[in-house]
């Protein structure tokens, strides 16, 4: 979709997906904690949210907490569950008054009941919101998304429901934990790392990749716009010739 934004004309995505990397790194430099890092990076995710809807971003998925992030500390990944505590139960009045929806995708069995509770509470009040479609991945990797795709396909199966050479890309989206969203057109990754880190890798096939220095919670509108501009000068073909 085009759009004029702070007077130039630019190709908005759809969809953004983005890797909120630097957390860790932006509290050391301050010589504070990584859990201040992480306190300062929900900040920021506020923000983004209102950035994104104000650039007209339909879509914003982003990745909070893979399945390989249960190895950190127990004290990092203590406060980041209480962060996701308070942000599960404190965004629902806010995500209704801007009209945004929020989902949560990721294996949810090894959160906390509570946590499961407050992000089935979060979802079922948001779900008839029609601005921005916010999605959080909280204990996600892709590969175990995958994973967990086959095992409902082979159920299928199993009852008889399909057989193996039904099984086609869509029927493999369908049973992804983004089955409601389209796939990501554009995919930023902050603090430098050029890597996908087990993110949507299904998804990701087709995607523009923007890297930048910027520390997650630094990250702002002006680094939004720039992903945007990337994003504008690419000619996507999706495997075939213009």
């Amino acid at each position: 979709m085009e759009k004029i934004i702070d007077g130039e004309k630019l190709n908005v995505p759809t969809h953004i997906a983005v890797i909120m990397d630097g957390n860790g790194r932006w509290a050391k430099k301050r010589l504070m904690p990584r859990n201040f890092g992480h306190k300062a990076g929900a900040d920021a995710l506020e923000q983004a949210c209102e950035d994104a809807d104000h650039l007209g971003i339909k879509y914003l998925t982003v990745y909070a907490f893979s399945t390989e992030n249960w190895k950190r500390s127990v004290e990092e990944v203590t406060g980041i569950m209480n962060l996701f505590r308070r942000y599960l139960i404190n965004s629902i009045d806010k995500s209704n008054k801007n009209n945004m929806r929020v989902r949560i995708i990721g294996e949810r069995s090894k959160l906390a009941p509570d946590i499961i509770e407050a992000i089935q509470n979060l979802e079922e009040s948001t779900k008839n919101n029609t601005g921005l479609q916010f999605t959080v991945a909280i204990n996600y990797g892709g590969r175990d998304e995958i994973r967990r795709s086959m095992i409902k396909i082979g159920e299928m199966i199993k009852r008889g429901e399909i057989s193996p050479e039904d099984i086609t890309e869509d029927l493999v989206s369908q049973n992804l934990d983004t089955y409601e969203l389209p796939d990501p057109d554009l995919l930023i990754r902050t603090s430098g790392e050029e890597r996908t880190s087990n993110f949507l890798p299904w998804q990701l096939a087709y995607s523009e990749f923007f890297f930048t220095d910027t520390l997650w919670p630094d990250f702002d509108r002006s680094t939004f716009i720039d992903a945007i501009r990337h994003y504008s000068k690419r000619d996507r073909r999706y495997g075939g010739v213009k």
